[in-house]
């Protein structure tokens, strides 16, 4: 299974955030880290990109549409606002897991009130290590 993974904007700053809240020292690098062991010695390939800018984003995900049999996205702000990407995935259609930070990671954006909604998207929220393991698995289980 090949499966994106876009991280939205100020996610580079996870550091930053996380250790001004509880000193863990939880960073974009040692979540991306994680993410790859997750799928380490496996049959699944992970592409990830970070960026705060919404065309950026938008050609990620249609350059790499054909590729993805699965996309990951950690919209922070992006799912109260930018309705292009919300309507990007939903015209791709590829399965996707839009993942929201609890707090003290949350960096803008709520699912409750996120725009991303559509018949290929599935939300969910937690903690940035165990959300985003969940996010890869929902994925995974659902091929």
């Amino acid at each position: 299974m090949n499966i994106l993974f876009l991280e939205g904007p100020n996610l580079n700053l996870l550091g930053l955030k996380s250790s001004k809240v509880n000193g863990d020292r939880l960073t974009l690098d040692k979540l991306n880290k994680h993410l790859r062991r997750h799928v380490r010695n496996t049959n699944h390939n992970l592409k990830i990109f970070q960026t705060h800018k919404q065309f950026q984003a938008i050609n990620y995900l249609q350059r790499n549409r054909k590729w993805s049999d699965g996309n990951i996205i950690i919209p922070t702000t992006w799912s109260i606002c930018d309705w292009s990407i919300a309507e990007t995935i939903k015209i791709v259609e590829t399965p996707t897991v839009t993942v929201f930070f609890n707090e003290p990671y949350d960096l803008g954006g709520k699912k409750s009130v996120s725009i991303f909604k559509s018949k290929n998207v599935t939300p969910i929220k937690g903690s940035p290590l165990d959300v985003c393991t969940e996010a890869l698995n929902i994925l995974i289980n659902k091929k």
